[in-house]
């Protein structure tokens, strides 16, 4: 009757239970789940060839232990054919590239080599010696995995002694482990933002994905289901066509490769450079270059192939392209329109259309433009001002009555004023330079010319001159200077006034001598 074949795996446990455990037949048959006849079969051979436990070096190979136990059965003259593991490994991180498919072409090329499950199965060995960051199958093109280093590089100021500790930027492409580095002063938003530009920008292209750690640049709140992303960091992936994908909370493996990816230029980089000492930031950078690049250029001892042979194979082609410009670094505020609508960034105020006064708008401030966003969608946009407490209204933002208003400057309306008399000038001058803003007296101002279809331009400058002597600096003073007919009465210096009455309460100028 012929034997059934165990798989090897199987055969080596009754060896162990056999010869290191002492187990019975019966013990052997229930705990590899097989027939007793079976279990005492391979019992029996086993007592045939003398084999003692551990097993001696020589019969590590899998071939020569099976023709010790089955000495009198047609065995293969040669071992299979074995695949190039590592080549296999390089092709499964080609898109639409399946295990099947390399199967088969393995099989037209090796007729009698192994069927798809061991294929599958000695696959799954050799990749277990690769190292740990190393055991996802990562697609071409697909994630950038991005962090920064936890030990850095002392920067020395020459003048003062001072030092600061430069950390590393790191982006390593999950398919050819092709790594960036650059060094870094600070950990905040602009940095992080700007790491990412240059990094892309080194690769040449985009991948579909980058894969942060959850640090507070990146992450806004950090969730294990939903983070939130930072508004800056998201308007960045819009702006090159990427997804970010943050590693989950306390889920290393997430980022194995930008773990692995630090503490490769922690040990090429941070320790090549440890007896150097650096002056400057531009300094640094320039040493870290050449070795960044002695690091994509070594060959990997498993793959057999260098960072960057894999990068132009693999990576370079599935990339996709850089936006025509680069991203401009971009803050988000939440902002609310005051009841006069405009919305206040850096003590500057922008106009938005008045129908939105009262509304929580969204904000995005480049270095030279302000843009105000109602539900996602641009509503405005204007050209950035650092001027403290001013103004940057569009006029058709505002009301058709502020419109009329805003259409006049100060020139224009103390030039008007001259036209009713050098006193109506005067008080308009003053009426503007007594604001905090030339804007706030413009209502007041144009007051005054509306008196003008209503008096003649005579009385106007009369009641101007009166409301100037006694120093009533308004619009309502002028009004009822001329409802009361006070323009026609003399104005009266304080000489010109009757001495006070002599009273024993009125204590006289004699008195303070």
């Amino acid at each position: 009757m012929a034997r059934t074949r165990l798989p090897m795996r199987k055969l080596r446990e009754i060896l162990r239970l056999k010869l290191d455990l002492g187990a019975s037949v019966r013990e052997i048959a229930q705990s590899c789940n097989l027939a007793r006849s079976t279990a005492s079969d391979y019992v029996g051979r086993i007592a045939a060839a003398r084999l003692t436990w551990p097993l001696p070096p020589e019969l590590d190979d899998d071939l020569a232990l099976e023709r010790l136990l089955f000495p009198h059965e047609g065995h293969p003259k040669a071992r299979r054919p074995e695949p190039d593991w590592a080549e296999v490994h390089r092709e499964l991180r080609r898109k639409h590239v399946t295990r099947m498919l390399l199967w088969q072409e393995y099989r037209e090329g090796e007729p009698e080599g192994y069927q798809y499950s061991q294929f599958c199965d000695r696959y799954a060995q050799w990749s277990k010696t690769l190292p740990l960051s190393m055991r996802q199958t990562h697609l071409a093109g697909d994630k950038l995995f991005v962090d920064f280093s936890g030990d850095g590089i002392v920067i020395v100021d020459a003048h003062t002694g001072e030092y600061e500790v430069a950390k590393l930027f790191v982006a390593v492409l999950g398919a050819s482990n092709y790594t960036y580095v650059e060094p870094v002063l600070r950990e905040d938003l602009p940095t992080w933002i700007g790491c990412h530009v240059r990094a892309f920008d080194f690769l040449g292209g985009v991948p579909q994905a980058v894969v942060p750690d959850n640090l507070k640049a990146g992450v806004t709140r950090p969730c294990f289901y939903d983070p939130e992303i930072n508004p800056t960091y998201a308007d960045l992936a819009d702006h090159y066509g990427v997804t970010v994908l943050p590693a989950r909370p306390y889920k290393p493996k997430d980022k194995a490769k930008a773990e692995q990816g630090v503490l490769l230029a922690e040990r090429w980089i941070i320790a090549a450079l440890r007896n150097r000492t650096f002056y400057s930031l531009d300094e640094l950078a320039e040493a870290i270059w050449p070795l960044v690049d002695r690091l994509n250029d070594r060959v990997m001892r498993k793959l057999k192939v260098s960072r960057r042979n894999l990068f132009e194979s693999l990576d370079r082609p599935a990339l996709g392209p850089l936006p025509p410009a680069p991203y401009e670094y971009a803050d988000f505020k939440r902002v609310r329109a005051n009841i006069d609508y405009h919305v206040d960034y850096e003590q500057h105020y922008y106009s938005v259309p008045h129908a939105l006064r009262g509304t929580l708008l969204d904000l995005r401030a480049t270095t030279a433009t302000v843009e105000i966003l109602h539900n996602g969608t641009r509503v405005t946009g204007h050209a950035r001002s650092s001027k403290k407490h001013g103004y940057t209204t569009k006029p058709e933002h505002m009301p058709s009555a502020h419109r009329a208003h805003a259409e006049w400057t100060p020139s224009r309306l103390i030039s008007w004023a001259k036209t009713i008399g050098p006193r109506t000038a005067e008080l308009v001058e003053e009426l503007i330079r007594q604001r905090p803003h030339p804007e706030h007296g413009y209502r007041a101002c144009l007051g005054v010319m509306r008196l003008s279809k209503r008096y003649p331009d005579h009385r106007i400058e009369k009641a101007c001159a009166r409301a100037l002597f006694h120093r009533a600096i308004s619009y309502r003073s002028v009004e009822a200077i001329l409802k009361r007919n006070l323009d026609d009465q003399e104005t009266v210096t304080p000489s010109a006034q009757e001495p006070l009455p002599l009273h024993e309460n009125i204590r006289g100028p004699g008195y303070y001598h």
